[in-house]
């Protein structure tokens, strides 16, 4: 194991994150229009809010996730790694750990979504055993 990986430790968010999360959400692409970080923390706050967790390295915060759980399927968003802390493990282990989250739930089933232009983190996911399903996935925006 490297360094990075052994001294990860991953914690519930706590507001005095919030700077450094949105930067590194920012950082990894995370945020595109009409994405409002500030908004999406604020919101998972209010709903399961202990599902919402950082990892850091000597106090840095270098990775996030977000999980969600409604009682059928469990969802990701905001898997976030630092570039300079990617392939070294710490994206696999954001995910075992949201994934016990859920388990403990008794969460059947996880998805996530990417964009289809991003190869490189598809290909991420399925090395952790996630696949393509055939499914066509629709959205509707409720607020502006």
């Amino acid at each position: 194991m490297n360094g990075y990986l052994e001294n990860l430790e991953i914690r519930r968010y706590k507001a005095s994150h919030e700077a450094q999360l949105i930067d590194l959400w920012k950082e990894c692409n995370l945020v595109v229009p009409p994405n409002d970080p500030q908004r999406d923390i604020h919101n998972k706050l209010t709903f399961q809010p202990d599902f919402l967790y950082v990892g850091t390295v000597e106090d840095r915060l270098v990775a996030s996730v977000m999980v969600g759980y409604e009682g059928h399927r469990g969802w990701i968003n905001y898997l976030a790694v630092s570039p300079e802390f990617q392939r070294k493990g710490i994206g696999r282990r954001m995910m075992e750990f949201a994934e016990d989250a859920v388990i403990h739930l008794g969460c059947p089933k996880i998805n996530l979504q990417v964009r289809t232009a991003n190869k490189s983190v598809i290909a991420f996911y399925e090395t952790i055993g996630f696949k393509k399903e055939d499914r066509v996935s629709l959205g509707k925006r409720l607020k502006p």
